[in-house]
């Protein structure tokens, strides 16, 4: 876990300009008052301290959830089970995410603001449960991704070995990852939307309670189709990079370890 962990934790670093104008996109100010591309870096912090627990807690699930429904290789459930375990490790790394994401986002629209004043803020106006808010969102985003992301990955890998008529080696595996993180990425926008919507939203609001279904409603009467699909550039570039390096360094460590297992008595 940690090529991966690690792989995660400075994919998250080395993207967060990135991530940071999508949210900025994405928030109900619109970019330019949410701070346009000043203060880039801002809630770094809280995206450094959750970035390798957050990966590790979510290989650790997803190997041991594919690990315990172990099926024949050959089997049509295989890609039941990869949605399943990748599922499992999204609620599991989601604990970890989301308080990192609420601060961080906030952050990133109010750049003068420091990341642990902002933490401190949530705490005492809304207690442990402002941290949490859009956990739901945050589960129903993540998700659908990896039930696109996920199998899409093995399936290309797949085709590429059956191709190629040998298996597919680590940059072949983060190509392979890059596509199916950049669809993924793609197509659950609207979800992320919604998402950032609820974090960002003011305590008390609407918005706030976390239903996702009026979030998206809301942005769909306020901008239409290009409201739902804000940031959606930005996020595809990231996720894509992200997917290459983070798929590629984890296909690397999986063979290490297998290898290492393998060799030992």
């Amino acid at each position: 876990v940690h090529g991966p962990g690690f792989a995660g934790a400075s994919v998250d670093l080395i993207l967060f300009p990135l991530d940071t104008i999508k949210t900025r996109l994405q928030s109900p100010q619109g970019f330019n008052k949410a701070g346009g591309f000043r203060g880039i870096y801002a809630g770094v912090p809280s995206a450094a301290v959750a970035s390798f627990p957050n990966a590790a807690a979510f290989f650790l699930t997803y190997e041991y959830v594919k690990y315990f429904l172990h099926t024949d290789s050959a089997s049509y459930f295989m890609p039941v089970k990869h949605m399943l375990a990748a599922s499992v490790g999204e609620v599991v790394a989601c604990l970890i995410r989301v308080p990192s994401e609420v601060v961080k986002q906030r952050a990133q629209v109010s750049a003068s603001s420091r990341t642990f004043q902002i933490f401190s803020t949530i705490l005492c106006e809304e207690g442990i449960q402002g941290l949490y808010r859009g956990y739901k969102s945050t589960v129903l985003r993540e998700i659908p991704f990896s039930l696109v992301q996920f199998p899409l990955w093995e399936f290309l890998k797949a085709l590429w070995s059956w191709r190629r008529g040998h298996v597919v080696d680590s940059w072949q595996s983060a190509v392979c990852g890059a596509f199916a993180g950049g669809f993924a990425a793609a197509v659950t926008t609207p979800l992320d939307v919604a998402k950032t919507r609820i974090m960002l939203a003011k305590a008390g609001s609407s918005t706030a309670s976390g239903n996702v279904l009026s979030a998206l409603h809301g942005v769909w009467q306020s901008q239409g189709l290009t409201g739902l699909f804000a940031g959606v550039f930005p996020r595809m570039a990231a996720i894509s990079l992200g997917g290459f390096i983070f798929l590629g360094a984890y296909d690397q460590t999986r063979g290490l370890l297998l290898e290492v297992g393998r060799k030992s008595p």
